[in-house]
């Protein structure tokens, strides 16, 4: 997911959650129109909302998660209010219980004493519960019905999940958790990444500096996968999802330029530079007009996700 929640989400409206918790996506839901920047403001909460649970940022989080885990299996309502509220929205949309049981699933397994993924196939299968899942869910609210297109959904939900993971690794070291595979980083653990953080020059900060690379690297292929996805949606929802994916992909532009410096804290994006990837944003909409080249979804960004929904 992407930034952390506050106690105060779940009493927020949907525009307000994604004000406060989401700015890239608030800044590229105004492309959307109002229906489906108001249904995607809609789920985004919720969202945010399960974050918050599993972060134990709510009273009795992750017991009410584990509830509403359970009621989505069971195809029931249940008691909780926030999944009571939603519920009528998610019968509107169609979304798949199972995708969103999928993702609940990641949320539970940051909530681990201490996280540490082993490799690169813990890594995506993780990306793909915590936000490919998302991408999954969007496609039902941008009213994109193709099955051709989930594919890229989670691609493009991966890509940005990957791009957050370079963006936080201090600060999520700092709560124990490490989503850069072990294998990049000779196993290091979150306590050694902190003390890391402190010698910039030292071997260990410099390995962890070539595996944000590597993973950034990952990342632009799964972007590369989701923008071949655009021409799926209506071309509002193209051009919402492209600024989208150019301002959140930004992160990881400053975070090269910086010399891979995960050191020094995350990077943001400003006002003027969201205003100019928008614009570069609206290239993708010329594409539409040129004859298709479009040769499939490329099934070997999927092969550490057999099993999950939606990935054949």
């Amino acid at each position: 997911m992407a930034d952390r929640g506050m106690i105060r989400n779940e009493t927020l409206t949907p525009q307000d959650s994604l004000a406060a918790n989401g700015r890239s996506f608030h800044w590229a839901s105004r492309f959307l129109g109002e229906k489906m920047g108001h249904d995607a403001a809609r789920l985004y909460a919720f969202c945010r909302l399960l974050d918050d649970m599993a972060d134990d940022d709510i009273p009795d989080g992750p017991a009410r998660l584990a509830c509403i885990e359970a009621d989505l299996a069971s195809g029931r309502t249940g008691n909780d209010p926030a999944f009571g509220a939603f519920h009528p929205f998610m019968i509107e949309m169609g979304f798949s219980p199972a995708v969103l049981s999928a993702l609940i699933e990641g949320l539970l397994q940051d909530q681990a004493d201490e996280v540490r993924l082993d490799d690169e196939a813990a890594l995506l299968r993780y990306a793909y519960r915590v936000a490919g899942t998302v991408g999954l869910l969007m496609c039902d609210v941008l009213d994109c019905g193709d099955a051709n297109a989930k594919a890229h959904a989670i691609d493009l939900g991966i890509g940005m999940q990957l791009t957050n993971i370079a963006r936080d690794v201090l600060e999520d070291a700092r709560m124990g958790r490490r989503y850069l595979p072990g294998t990049w980083v000779n196993n290091m653990s979150p306590p050694a990444i902190c003390i890391a953080a402190d010698a910039p020059n030292g071997a260990d900060s410099q390995q962890i500096a070539m595996a944000v690379e590597r993973l950034l690297l990952l990342a632009d292929q799964f972007y590369q996968s989701g923008a071949r996805g655009y021409a799926y949606l209506p071309w509002r929802a193209h051009l919402g999802i492209a600024v989208a994916a150019r301002v959140y992909r930004q992160i990881g532009v400053q975070l090269s330029t910086s010399g891979f410096a995960w050191y020094r804290g995350r990077q943001v994006t400003s006002r003027s530079t969201k205003i100019r990837c928008s614009v570069l944003a609206l290239g993708s909409l010329f594409a539409r007009a040129l004859p298709s080249h479009d040769t499939g979804h490329d099934g070997s960004l999927h092969h550490a996700l057999q099993g999950l929904p939606h990935v054949s």
